[in-house]
Formats: structure tokens, sequence, C-alpha cells
């Protein structure tokens, strides 16, 4: 287990050294390629074809990683089977998360609207796709939340969102407001210690 987490921390170590020095247009062109339909079948782990049935495909796929995927079994995220109630012995592997529960579960209560790209209960790591309001359907923003480790403290969480605004047929990206940002991330502590105080 401990060569498993040494390789992983180094591929990340790598992967992040590879694309320090991408430009920021670079790193967006990797971004729209990671959200093809294709890719997210692929990262989530569905049965179907895709080939034979994209459709299907799709909304399995947006299923499994709106629930945290079949790597959770077939009940999804529990908060009841994640705190081990009752003294039952849990066979999912979300007991070994590296990330604090209370602000992976905020996190997904507090986006709920939005819809996923991909979960990652384990590598704390929720990737939303493109999402609009109805009263405003030529702006369109997504999210990424990084959630590192167990403690449900405020230097564990960052959120990031992209914006971009439709003009001249063409949509336009947006300067990032860090201040929306905060209140996310504000939003997200609020809900993971509601969370933690109705599991006490």
């Amino acid at each position: 287990m401990i060569v498993v987490r040494f390789l992983v921390i180094i591929s990340l170590f790598f992967i992040i050294s590879c694309n320090s020095n991408k430009t920021e247009e670079e790193m967006e062109e990797l971004w729209e390629k990671a959200q093809t339909k294709e890719m997210i079948i692929r990262r989530s782990g569905t049965k179907f074809n895709s080939a034979s049935d994209m459709d299907l495909a799709m909304r399995d796929a947006e299923t499994r990683l709106q629930s945290g995927g079949g790597l959770l079994g077939k009940g999804g995220l529990s908060l009841g089977g994640i705190l081990n109630r009752e003294g039952e012995q849990s066979s999912t592997p979300i007991n070994n998360m590296s990330v604090n529960i209370f602000l992976w579960r905020g996190s997904l209560d507090t986006i709920d609207f939005m819809p996923l790209s991909s979960a990652d209960p384990i590598g704390g790591t929720i990737i939303t796709d493109w999402y609009s309001t109805t009263n405003n359907q030529n702006e369109r923003c997504k999210l990424n939340i990084f959630i590192s480790g167990k403690s449900l403290k405020t230097e564990n969480l960052k959120v990031t969102s992209f914006c971009q605004e439709f003009k001249n047929q063409m949509w336009v990206n947006k300067k990032t407001d860090k201040e929306n940002n905060t209140k996310i991330e504000n939003a997200i502590l609020n809900k993971a210690k509601k969370l933690r105080l109705q599991s006490s």
C-alpha cells in the first residue's frame, strides 16, 4: 500500500512538472479535450458500449460519476455507511478516503444543481461540467474543487471557477472572480460543519 501511494505521488509530481510550463491556453485546450463524451465515458468505468448506444453509456457514466461510480458500490455515497454507524463493517473503499468526508459530502451537496463531469473520492477531486442559469443563457461556469487532508479545515479546500460569456457567436473566457471562489468555499465549509454536527 505504501509503495502504491509512493508511485501515485511520484506520478502526480511528474504530471505537475510537465504541465507547469504550459500556457493557460494549452491547459484550457487539454481541459476541453478531457470533457468530450468519450473521455467522460472512459473515466466513469461504465460497462455500456458507447459505440452501440452513446446516450445510454453517457447516462450511466453521469450517474456513476455523480455517485462516485462503481468504486463505491451500488448504494453510492452514504453518510451513515461512511461513518460506520451501529458497528457495521463497510465493504466499500470509502473508508480509506484520504480526504475529509464532511468536506467531500458538503461539496457535493453545495453544488448538486450543477452537472458533474467527474468525482474522485479517493483523490478528493470534483469537476463539474458547464452550467448556465435559465435567466442568463449567455454565461456559463464550471468548477474544480480540490479537497486535501482529513481535517475539516479551510486550507484543505480549494475551489477554482471558470466562466465564459457568449459573444459574437463564440464562448469567450471571463476573468476569474476570486471572491466568488471564496464564497463557494465558505458555503461548502458551512455545509460540512453542519454535516459533522448532525453525525455526532
